[in-house]
């Protein structure tokens, strides 16, 4: 099993990210340190050639992290069938006790790389690189989560037994509020008052501040907490109208082919709207910043774009699914 190609590029991929981190992270505590556009010394020139490496190299390694949460997933997917019991990725992941914890950091490590690779394309469009040591210390505790995930993704993987009986996502996503196997009991109705409360919020703010550069923080915020209530209500309110059954709450089975995949683009909209709002308020602060002013406003328009055409997306996706479901519900 730990043969398969998907589990070899998933190890191998981590190892190599971690090792490019180790060595960006040495080089990015001697810039925080001792860099100094001003000056003309060697070791400023030396730092200076380092970090068009190291830039070029982390852009490369983080985009690869981020691919690896949906290979990650779609591995789990893929070992369901070698366990007894279950049907998808949610019981592949719940054979050990490193398979959820592994897949939460990668979503966490997701948002994260993503924000660093919006700062870090702000800094690079000055010649001074006004960032360059916020950026650097930003690096520090990401390097950290990444270890710590691919320490745990190894684990998953290396602890993979096949004689191991597992639960299914509908033991797991019960929907039973005494179903002391479940991972959560699921509420009905705040998940998806929330969601549709900042996803409107998220909109309008988003709106305004695309036209008339104004509450930059509140729309980042607003599409930061649209985010976690969209996994909520995908969860607890939406997944049953797709699978039209109420007590089948998977956030797994959606990848399927029974189901047109509608899982992938669903999640790539959630991220892809959850990492440019968290961009736009990383980036704010820097508005004062006179070589970022040109670029700055560009990157945050460009951004709020992405973030608007993201989340109304995933908004009609969703509403779709309940309004031509068959599944009626109170």
């Amino acid at each position: 099993m730990i043969l398969s190609p998907p589990i070899l590029a998933l190890l191998s991929g981590s190892f190599l990210v971690v090792l490019i981190l180790l060595y960006a992270t040495w080089y990015g505590l001697q810039i925080i340190r001792h860099w100094d556009i001003r000056s003309g010394s060697e070791l400023q020139i030396s730092l200076e050639r380092r970090t068009y490496l190291i830039s070029t190299i982390m852009s490369h390694a983080l985009g690869f992290q981020l691919l690896s949460l949906f290979l990650f997933i779609y591995t789990a997917d893929q070992l369901s069938s070698s366990f007894t019991g279950a049907m998808c990725a949610a019981g592949a992941l719940n054979v050990n006790r490193f398979g959820y914890p592994a897949l939460l950091l990668k979503i966490l490590n997701f948002m994260a790389g993503g924000v660093w690779l919006v700062i870090n394309a702000t800094d690079n469009s000055a010649p001074d690189y006004p960032l360059i040591r916020k950026k650097y210390m930003f690096l520090l505790p990401i390097g950290v989560l990444i270890t710590i995930e691919a320490f745990l993704q190894g684990c998953y993987f290396l602890g993979l037994k096949p004689d191991i009986i597992t639960s299914c996502c509908g033991t797991l996503f019960s929907s039973a509020a005494d179903d002391s196997g479940a991972l959560a009991a699921p509420p009905r109705y705040w998940p998806a008052a929330g969601y549709y409360f900042f996803a409107f919020l998220t909109l309008g703010t988003g709106a305004l501040f695309y036209t008339r550069q104004k509450g930059a923080y509140l729309f980042s915020l607003s599409s930061t907490f649209l985010f976690l209530f969209s996994c909520l209500a995908l969860v607890f309110y939406i997944s049953p109208y797709l699978y039209e059954l109420p007590t089948h709450h998977c956030p797994f089975c959606i990848l399927h082919r029974e189901y047109t995949f509608v899982g992938y683009p669903v999640y790539l909209l959630f991220l892809a709207g959850g990492v440019s709002g968290l961009g736009v308020g990383a980036i704010s602060p820097f508005t004062g910043v006179r070589s970022l002013r040109e670029t700055l406003p560009r990157i945050r328009a460009e951004l709020t774009a992405v973030c608007l055409i993201s989340w109304s997306a995933a908004l009609v996706i969703s509403s779709w699914a309940i309004l031509t479901s068959n599944l009626k519900m109170d």
